[in-house]
């Protein structure tokens, strides 16, 4: 054997114990026994026989199971191994589900691997039995403190859903690599900011005095046409930094969180907010939120779960545009930003802001209320930064011979034309989908039923009934005018966008909707046409002008909520609009959200609408539930539920319900169903939604078939 093999042979370098002095020896078994000592008995899976923690060997475990029935917290007892690292807060996995006969040396053994997290240690159990012991605490990482266990218990009351839901949607899923990066060393405190665009506002500026001072001003703002808002909330969210608080702001989407963002980067530098969006990856976004939840940043700008991020030393929680039906929740059970925001204001004793360029319902009903104070502009500045609004309606359509041939007004035709002289051209075009909704033919006035004021409809052209209570209407007549005939308000052409193509030739025509969303267009002459939502902000200065299309469409929707909602969407897309710009909007001019949109007046319309709810007892006045499901389920339900004596019971009517899963992520086909909707006066809300989950906990424990399933939410967004 050559040198070279025998140096790498299969012994090479191994000494066998009978070459070892005695010594060496006897330290080696010395080693062996105490490693053999200091070894745990019991099986990791189960630590069965496994000595517990000396203090506070019971862990208070909040389980990953949202089902109604089991929203509540379960003890398991702390291995002595697992004591330093078993932390209220931590994430953990614990087994779920195992019976009471399967207790084996004092511990119970079997179920389910599932995950949880430690709210509370406590010396001794409320429970008689055996427990289980925790599995493995999955990092060391404080994640649930008290404050955001606190606002998601609020939550899940407030919409009775379970505590695992909400955290669900409160906390991002765990990602180990950014756990192990530190967060960066906090920065001091900025100076208070300049007024900046808040001097365009009476009280603006003593609002941002207030924040910097450490108050907690409430105030509902309606922000001026333009692009300032972006900047003039970012100075809202600086003031508040500068009393060495922290700052949350919730907006819409991603486009406009990236405003934000950038307000705020252009005003305080890097390093001082954290940007919570889905656009950022689950990695990136994780990573801000540990900066955030640690304690190294003190200010957010995020999308909708942002609303529960754990902002330390909170001093203003902030929303933009809270109409947006992206502030809705889809899951359950289907929290709404502004709400959450108002709960979190109350309990962190911190400023609240709601702003947008409208006003809904809700804002006005906080401001009347006198929770909120109103941050509003004089007439005459509006009217200094507001373009000229120009409406078409059906009399001056029936006469414009070009409206009938292209479906587009001469005024409209004139408008695009000087417009693209100098510079880009706005079209909203509704997206398909909307519905129309029954009106009095003569004057416009929806038409409602005379029992509980909801719409009236006619699928398929069949008899007339209530869209909420479903009862028929064999008699109607218009309370307004007298008339006896209704009609379908119209939804306008989707080939809109052609005929501009076509008539402009020369001119680039861009689109931005749902499946492709522009963020910005050059400044230069084009058309660009978006559905409502998804209007891309022109460089510059902004539109030239902007034409609003089939406000019927708009207007018509089988909603509640289709005035404001409407006007909404036109004020969001004439704020592109240069001050010097022009707007045609194509609606009846005489209808209450066409006048708001020409007077610039969104809270007049806000205030109006909340006066009208009152009276018939809509919500936001009262409170209201909608339960979904086969018809059978949904009145076994509503009898079962022990409803507060002042609950009204509207419906059941036909409704679509999605049928039951087919694999992960999927749907099946939709199903014949009915829903209800149980409305109750002020007061009585959480009476409700009590009641409502209590009989939802108690169909799951009796094991409901999935068919006979029901779906119930509170305040939903929807309910025609």
């Amino acid at each position: 054997m050559s040198s070279l093999s025998a140096g790498f042979g299969k012994n090479a370098g191994v000494s066998s114990a009978n070459d070892s002095p005695p010594e060496q020896l006897a330290l080696i078994r010395d080693m062996v026994a105490e490693a053999k000592a200091k070894a745990p008995k019991a099986k990791p899976r189960t630590w069965r026989g496994a000595a517990l923690a000396e203090e506070l060997p019971v862990a208070r475990i909040l389980v990953n199971k949202g089902v109604l029935h089991l929203d509540q917290l379960w003890d398991y007892a702390v291995p002595a191994e697992l004591d330093e690292a078993a932390q209220p807060g931590v994430r953990v996995r614990v087994r779920f589900g195992a019976g009471a006969h399967q207790v084996h040396g004092g511990r119970r053994e079997g179920g389910g691997l599932i995950d949880g997290f430690i709210v509370e240690r406590r010396a001794e159990s409320d429970y008689n039995g055996a427990l289980a012991a925790l599995a493995q605490v999955v990092s060391s990482e404080v994640v649930l403190g008290p404050r955001l266990l606190a606002l998601a218990r609020a939550v899940a009351d407030r919409y009775a859903g379970s505590l695992a839901d909400v955290l669900q949607l409160a906390l991002p899923p765990r990602n180990a690599r950014a756990e192990a990066k530190p967060s960066p060393e906090p920065l001091p405190p900025p100076a208070a900011p300049e007024p900046g665009g808040w001097e365009r506002y009476g009280n603006g500026p003593g609002f941002l005095r207030a924040l910097a001072a450490g108050g907690a001003p409430r105030a509902v703002w309606t922000a001026l046409p333009g692009p300032g808002w972006a900047d003039e909330l970012a100075r809202a969210m600086a003031a508040t930094l500068a009393s060495g608080r922290g700052a949350l702001a919730v907006v819409p989407d991603g486009r406009t969180a990236a405003r934000v963002d950038a307000a705020l980067t252009a005003l305080l530098g890097e390093g001082r907010h954290a940007l919570l969006t889905a656009e950022s990856g689950p990695e990136k976004r994780y990573r801000q939120w540990l900066a955030v939840n640690r304690g190294s940043v003190r200010a957010v700008v995020g999308t909708r779960a942002a609303m529960f991020a754990p902002v330390r030393d909170l001093g203003l929680v902030a929303v933009w545009d809270d109409g947006d039906s992206s502030h809705s929740d889809d899951h359950a059970p289907f929290p709404h930003v502004r709400e959450v925001l108002e709960l979190r204001a109350v309990t962190d004793g911190c400023g609240f802001l709601a702003g947008s360029t409208s006003c809904t319902v809700e804002a006005a009903q906080l401001v009347e209320s006198g929770w909120a104070r109103p941050l509003v502009a004089s007439r005459e500045t509006v009217r200094a930064h507001a373009p000229r609004i120009r409406t078409v309606g059906d009399e001056l359509l029936a006469r414009d011979g070009a409206a009938r041939a292209a479906r587009l007004p001469s005024l409209a035709w004139e408008t695009v034309r000087e417009g693209l002289k100098t510079g880009p051209v706005l079209v909203q075009v509704p997206r398909r989908g909307y519905v129309p909704r029954l009106a009095c033919e003569r004057c416009r006035t929806p038409a409602r039923c005379t029992v509980c004021a909801g719409p009236l409809e006619a699928p398929d052209e069949r008899e007339l009934h209530c869209g909420w209570c479903g009862r028929a209407e064999t008699a109607w007549h218009c309370e307004e005018c007298g008339a006896f005939r209704l009609r379908a308000q119209v939804v306008g052409a989707r080939r809109t966008a052609e005929e501009l193509g076509r008539a402009f030739p020369a001119v680039p025509v861009r689109t931005s909707g749902r499946d492709h969303i522009l963020d910005e267009v050059p400044d230069r002459p084009a058309l660009v046409v978006s559905t409502p939502g998804a209007e891309p902000v022109a460089q510059g200065a902004g539109y030239a002008a902007a034409l609003l299309l089939d406000g019927w469409a708009m207007l018509g929707r089988p909603d509640l909520r289709a005035g404001e909602e409407a006007l909404r969407r036109w004020i969001a897309a004439a704020s592109l609009v240069r001050a010097d710009g022009q707007v045609v909007v194509v609606a009846e001019p005489t209808l209450r959200p066409v006048q708001a949109l020409v007077r610039w007046d969104p809270v007049g319309h806000a205030v109006r609408e909340l006066a009208e709810r009152a009276q018939l007892g809509f919500p936001p006045v009262s409170r209201m539930a909608a339960v979904v499901g086969r018809g059978e389920a949904v009145e076994a339900f509503l009898a079962g539920a022990g409803l507060p004596q002042d609950a009204e019971v509207l419906g059941p009517v036909p409704v679509s319900v999605p049928g039951p899963s087919s694999g992960p992520g999927r749907r099946g086909a939709a199903a014949a169903g009915e829903r209800a909707l149980v409305r109750v006066p002020p007061g009585s809300g959480a009476a409700l939604a009590a009641a409502l989950k209590a009989a939802q906990a108690a169909r799951l424990v009796r094991g409901v078939p999935a068919a006979d399933a029901v779906r119930v939410r509170i305040d939903p967004p929807d309910i025609g």
